[in-house]
């Protein structure tokens, strides 16, 4: 493992690969841990990262985070092409999967552990020995399929059912299950609350029996890219903070809607607009 040591206790530690997504203006850093590390550094935690970088691409950008990396020669890679129609999505390259003993010991009790996958790695992880307050996921790599070809689409996660009960909190995207709303209700009937974002149209949150939807402010969209992992790093933190899902949802869906106006890890919230939110949100 290559890492920035010596290892130090981080408030929020983020698991999964970063990715290497390939743009028409060059390669540049991707994944829900590079968007959903820089949130929660944005939101003033410490924070690491466990995952598996071929250095590609630099990851100053990551500065200050800390980052323990299994070494490998090429990082998962994806590229999108954005059409009226939607997102189609190629993966090129994936890299090993991820091991319990990937992490950092003292990084086994952060106050929030996220899991984070973005190409079907680190399912035996949700069973480990960790004494974190809150187990968060965000299984959208753990809903995808390639074909021989790459194209990626919604595929199938059998163990959601044995693994959602384990986490304190998920959030998918109402596109990594295509639509599906009784693969939603499935899911939030095997997990303690479970928020589903919507794009443009907010979120939705199921907690206790009980659901909930929170209108996104309307704003030029720009870049859609990691605005999901935004909103996940800001409601786990915001979940862990007040022990209060809804006020955890609507703060979440206002500070993800800043997002889209920029592009690629631009779109990381500022000091600004975190402010914003917790002022009018609340």
């Amino acid at each position: 493992m290559q890492s920035i040591a010596p290892f130090e206790p981080v408030d929020y530690l983020v698991i999964g690969h970063l990715s290497c997504d390939l743009t028409p203006e060059g390669p540049r850093l991707g994944g829900t841990a590079a968007y959903s590390a820089l949130t929660g550094q944005a939101l003033g935690l410490r924070v690491g990262v466990v995952t598996a970088w071929g250095g590609e691409v630099s990851l100053d950008v990551l500065d200050g985070v800390k980052v323990a990396s299994v070494p490998v020669q090429r990082s998962t890679t994806f590229e999108n092409k954005y059409t009226p129609a939607g997102r189609i999505q190629h993966i090129h390259h994936r890299a090993a999967d991820l091991a319990y003993e990937n992490i950092p010991e003292v990084w086994r009790h952060s106050p929030i552990i996220h899991i984070g996958p973005i190409a079907g790695e680190a399912k035996s992880l949700v069973g480990g020995s960790y004494t974190c307050s809150l187990l968060g996921l965000t299984p959208q790599g753990w809903l995808r399929k390639w074909d021989s070809a790459g194209r990626v689409g919604p595929g199938e996660w059998p163990e959601a059912d044995a693994m959602l009960p384990k986490a304190g909190a998920a959030v998918l995207s109402i596109e990594d299950v295509n639509g599906d709303e009784d693969s939603i209700e499935a899911m939030a009937a095997a997990c303690k609350v479970l928020a589903v974002t919507e794009g443009p149209a907010g979120a939705r949150l199921y907690w206790n029996g009980d659901l909930r939807r929170f209108r996104a402010p309307s704003l030029e969209e720009k870049d859609a890219t990691g605005a999901g992992d935004i909103f996940a790093a800001a409601f786990f933190w915001r979940l862990f903070s007040t022990r209060d899902p809804w006020a955890a949802a609507r703060f979440a869906t206002h500070l993800a809607s800043f997002s889209v106006k920029r592009t690629g890890l631009d779109g990381i919230p500022t000091r600004e607009e975190i402010q914003t939110c917790l002022v009018e949100v609340y």
